[in-house]
């Protein structure tokens, strides 16, 4: 596992969105970010799913977050606008974003993957991570010390057989994360990463591995050190590179 300690006010003060934060791995760190006295903005396609995180960080007393449903499969162009504008008039600048979201689709050889299918899994795991990073750019240079955390895998960072459009769209995060930390290098004070979460106990990794016993991987919860890190002040200047939560 990653070896991090946080104090407690790591992230007080800080703006974070993250993204399909209504489960598994996002709504952990949504809730591991106010616990540690940031705002989050939570952001998802499933607003009951929100609605809970929402009402679990409320409870623990921690800084109120907002609660964002957007789908990330059929948002328009204009949608990505206004959700910066909103982000702008409510917050005025934004220190974090996390890019969490993505789908599996279907796991076949790509002899037998559908375009439908294909284009789908693309849409939401780089197009959509593609129109946030662009739009909510300038946001996250308001910051003093921004940080973009892409979510990858290891099937993003060596190729296997039947991840198709999975594998695929986690190497164009990969160079998506890399092309952006060479853009703001020395000029913004945004800096751009990537964590390849490895095997956790998640619906997501229950639908890629169905045999397997969820209870020998670690729950979402233990892989946070690495989300910490890179959200906060201590990995400042540190930039392009790719991590791993175990």
């Amino acid at each position: 596992m990653f070896d991090y300690s946080a104090r407690p006010d790591l992230l007080n003060g800080r703006v974070i969105l993250v993204t399909g934060a209504g489960r598994g791995i996002g709504a952990a760190a949504a809730k591991t970010y106010a616990a540690h006295g940031a705002t989050v903005l939570l952001l998802g396609k499933t607003e009951a799913n929100l609605t809970q995180v929402y009402d679990e960080i409320e409870a623990a007393g921690h800084p109120q977050p907002a609660v964002i449903p957007f789908n990330l499969e059929t948002a328009l162009p204009h949608q990505y606008d206004e959700l910066a504008a909103m982000i702008e008039t409510e917050f005025g600048h934004l220190d974090g974003l996390l890019h969490n979201a993505s789908i599996i689709g279907p796991r076949t050889p790509i002899e037998q993957l559908s375009g439908e299918n294909f284009m789908r899994v693309m849409q939401v795991n780089v197009n959509a991570m593609f129109m946030l990073t662009s739009t909510l750019l300038p946001l996250l240079k308001l910051s003093q010390d921004a940080s973009v955390v892409f979510t990858s895998s290891s099937v993003g960072r060596k190729g296997r057989a039947y991840w198709g459009a999975y594998g695929v769209s986690k190497f164009a995060t990969e160079g998506l994360m890399q092309t952006l930390a060479d853009e703001v290098d020395t000029v913004a004070p945004v800096r751009s990463n990537s964590i390849n979460p490895g095997a956790t106990r998640t619906s997501m990794r229950a639908q890629a591995y169905p045999g397997e016993n969820p209870l020998n991987n670690p729950t979402p919860e233990e892989i946070m050190p690495v989300y910490l890190y890179l959200m906060g002040p201590d990995s400042s200047g540190v930039n392009g590179q790719a991590f791993n939560a175990q």
